[in-house]
């Protein structure tokens, strides 16, 4: 076994087992900064020189590294059982992660580095999903912004030389009516729309249950995310008021996904909503919600709540091929009108 898996699946049967989000993360960053050290056997005093590496973490890297399973992994995995590394081999299935930002909205790496960090996890695909306009504080991209990123994408994937693709997307605000911040003709032009609530979180049911139905139904978006806007860290954020049964109706019979977010301090939705959304039938999209290649390195945590709750691949767009992925995102074009919408995807 090799140091960078055995601290990811250590990350993943912790957040199989519920535990904080915060021996989570410290796991999952300990797996990015591993990947910096030379093959075969490391030292535990060598392994903590890197940053994001304290004791515990490097003794797993070091007992890894001689071929062996560490005996913290062999602890967790005796007391997990056979479901939970089902959902490891779940994890071990995705294909990509619908939820990727750069440093052309509030992200810290250039696109390049965020597409190659993709790849180098064994992604087969990503999609680039900065912000839209209406989010000032995060550097939101306006139209001619994002047509310049269009084609910063599209030349960036025209000149690979392998099979990894970067899809164009957006993270677009859903604005307090359920419209998109931003033009229609530009989401024409994108592989996928994840759709979010950023603003008047605090807003009564009624009015957030009609606004994130209005989103869900508009043919361009394709995922919904971090659904209530909680924050489970630091001073946290109290998750938003909405009818979870209408909105999760409406994101089935549409087809749209609902994001389990890998975010630690999100963790969006909650488990109750989590099952709530499963119950009726939504596909999921397990996204990391990266603003750094490091994040990239938490998707493992997203499929641990989805096998928790019993969801197979075929519910996980992250796990599809992307021609598989880029047909459902092309749905409400090719789709049959006398079809009911649920069944196009």
């Amino acid at each position: 076994m090799e140091p960078v898996e055995a601290l990811r699946r250590i990350a993943f049967l912790l957040e199989w087992r519920g535990a904080s989000p915060y021996r989570v993360r410290a796991f999952q960053a300990a797996a990015h900064a591993a990947r910096r050290l030379p093959p075969g056997q490391v030292d535990a005093a060598a392994a903590r020189q890197l940053p994001g590496i304290g004791p515990v973490t490097a003794d797993v890297i070091a007992e890894a590294s001689t071929g062996g399973t560490p005996g913290y992994l062999a602890h967790l995995e005796a007391d997990a059982g056979p479901a939970a590394l089902a959902g490891w081999k779940l994890a071990a299935a995705s294909t990509g992660d619908c939820h990727v930002h750069s440093d052309w909205s509030d992200g810290g790496n250039p696109i390049e580095e965020m597409a190659h960090a993709a790849r180098d996890l064994g992604h087969r695909w990503a999609v680039l999903t900065d912000h839209s306009p209406r989010l000032t504080i995060a550097h939101g991209l306006s139209a001619d912004r994002l047509r310049r990123q269009l084609d910063v994408v599209a030349a960036l994937d025209e000149g690979r030389d392998d099979e990894f693709r970067l899809l164009p997307g957006i993270e677009c605000d859903i604005l307090a009516d359920g419209s998109l911040d931003q033009e229609p003709e530009l989401l024409d032009r994108l592989d996928l729309v994840v759709a979010s609530v950023h603003s008047e979180l605090r807003s009564e049911p009624g009015p957030m249950t009609a606004r994130m139905v209005a989103a869900v139904r508009n043919p361009h978006v394709d995922v919904l995310g971090h659904c209530t806007g909680r924050l489970v860290t630091g001073r946290g954020r109290p998750q938003s008021r909405f009818d979870a049964e209408t909105v999760f109706r409406a994101c089935a019979e549409t087809g749209t996904a609902v994001e389990i977010n890998c975010l630690p301090q999100r963790r969006d939705p909650p488990d109750d909503l989590l099952q709530l959304a499963a119950g009726a039938g939504c596909l999921f999209a397990v996204d990391t919600d990266a603003h750094a290649p490091e994040h990239l390195d938490r998707q493992p945590s997203g499929y641990a709540r989805a096998a928790r709750i019993g969801l197979g691949a075929d519910r996980l767009v992250t796990t599809w091929p992307v021609e598989r992925l880029l047909a459902w995102t092309r749905r409400s074009d090719t789709a049959d009108p006398s079809e009911p919408p649920g069944n196009r995807a």
